[in-house]
């Protein structure tokens, strides 16, 4: 079980300022855990300690860094099991995706640790012309300063990891704002840390309600923000930055290309369309939203999907039988019900599941849903999918394509020809090629274009963004 309360870190140290917020186990509705919440005094000390750690965050050596990365990863290990439990809890993720989630997070800062020996610069050659004989460039990265960090609730940990282990490998001090719905992870995150011998004011981990958070995005000495979640929260907040760097992470509503080719392996895509759409209770920004079929194969597939959909066992997400759990709140269900309901009423059908209650939303598909509907247009954050056929290729990227939204999508194929025409115009940041979009390894280059989002994450990406190219010049003889 979850401790009775949790502290949160500033400058390095745990401090029990209060017990302010209180954390929901997401199945009971019952008060799980009391956080420690961050005030605007507490969030001003923090980045007045991330400006006073730069010189020795600096100073503090590659083989330092990845030290700390490493015992990071030895120490996630030792507590794997209350890690996933506690994800289970705060998140009402299913018992087998927070175990998974739990890997991944291993998995990322893994990789910090092999990246932060490895932040190289390059040589450049000068003499393009007789006035540059006998000069020399060279070019080093260095840190980009404090990071302000802003985190969501759907990946609570892995998610955390993506901006927390890269700007370690980076050498920048941070303050992490977790999400206030689930900052128990992160906060095992910090305690972990602590045990480190990062310099003081290397982070700090501060939940704060987002109307009390402004110094996260507004304040000067920061350098860079990096925010995952909504596009409606992420675009303002890229007004209110100023001059630092901005990287978002966003939404989207991906969709899964099924073409005609697909002949014995069919049950293996529609195994893979469900992972896609229904897993953690469809709430991620890659999970499967649209599904496009091949008229050739559409009713085999219709008819395997809708089996399949009704198979996932919605339930308590602590029993390891449990596919589909509760959504992060009872609003973000009645809001999802919503739009269910508005496509209905537009012509739509539910071809499996559809039932609403409190949080439990059922594992869904329809078929018929209009393109102007919100269930369509916007991102559905839940376990609903639509689906939908197409009889030529081209015309099914141009459906992917007519989106708000661009940041992963899948296709199904045997042709290399289809692979890459969909490679070469799907407006999205990443492809994959005989899996669904929901696929994503840590170490590659992730996200978005339009209203997904700005920049990629992927540790070697990110470590890119949180540092500076330093050019020196060098004249050989003067």
């Amino acid at each position: 079980m979850l401790n009775k309360t949790y502290p949160y870190y500033l400058a390095n140290v745990a401090v029990a300022a209060n017990t302010d917020l209180e954390v929901t186990d997401k199945f009971s509705g019952e008060v799980a855990t009391r956080v420690a919440m961050a005030d605007a005094a507490a969030i001003d000390k923090a980045i007045g300690y991330a400006v006073e750690a730069m010189p020795a965050m600096r100073a503090f050596p590659p083989f330092k860094r990845q030290a700390v990365l490493e015992h990071c990863v030895k120490r996630f290990r030792e507590r794997y099991d209350e890690l996933a439990l506690a994800l289970c809890i705060e998140a009402g993720k299913p018992i087998n995706d927070s175990k998974g989630e739990v890997t991944r997070l291993i998995d990322t800062f893994k990789v910090a640790a092999e990246e932060s020996v490895r932040i190289d610069g390059e040589i450049i050659n000068l003499e393009i012309s007789p006035r540059a004989k006998g000069y020399h460039g060279y070019v080093k990265r260095v840190p980009i300063g404090p990071c302000s960090f802003i985190s969501p609730f759907n990946f609570p940990l892995n998610l955390t990891a993506h901006k927390v282990a890269p700007a370690i490998a980076a050498g920048v001090p941070f303050v992490l704002k977790p999400a206030s719905r689930t900052p128990v992870g992160a906060l095992i995150m910090g305690e972990i840390l602590a045990e480190t011998d990062l310099p003081k004011g290397a982070f700090s981990i501060l939940p704060a309600h987002r109307d009390g958070a402004d110094l996260f995005t507004t304040d000067e000495r920061f350098k860079l923000l990096s925010f995952t979640g909504s596009p409606a929260v992420g675009w303002e907040l890229k007004k209110k930055a100023g001059k630092k760097k901005v990287i978002l992470e966003l939404g989207g509503n991906a969709a899964a290309i099924v073409d005609g080719d697909q002949g014995g392996k069919l049950d293996y895509v529609v195994d893979r369309l469900a992972f896609g759409a229904f897993y953690q209770s469809g709430q991620s920004c890659i999970g499967v939203q649209r599904i496009l079929v091949h008229a050739k194969i559409y009713d085999a597939l219709r008819e395997k999907l809708i089996a399949k959909t009704k198979s996932l066992i919605m339930g308590d997400p602590k029993d390891e039988k449990t596919f589909v759990g509760p959504m992060i709140s009872e609003s973000e269900s009645n809001r999802l019900a919503g739009w269910m309901e508005s496509a209905v009423q537009a012509g739509a059908k539910i071809v499996a599941g559809g039932k609403v209650e409190g949080a439990m939303f059922e594992a869904t598909l329809l078929e018929g849903v209009k393109r102007d509907t919100d269930l369509y247009r916007k991102e559905a954050f839940g376990p609903v999918v639509i689906l939908e056929r197409f009889d030529d290729f081209d015309a099914a990227l141009a459906t992917v394509n007519d989106s708000d939204f661009g940041l992963q999508a899948g296709v199904f194929t045997d042709s290399l020809a289809h692979a890459h025409r969909a490679w070469d115009l799907l407006d999205v940041g990443g492809m994959v090629i005989n899996d669904v979009p929901s696929f994503r390894v840590d170490n590659m280059p992730y996200g978005g274009v339009k209203d997904s989002g700005l920049g990629r994450e992927g540790v070697r990406y990110a470590i890119e963004d949180m540092t500076e190219m330093r050019l020196m010049v060098m004249r050989e003889t003067w």
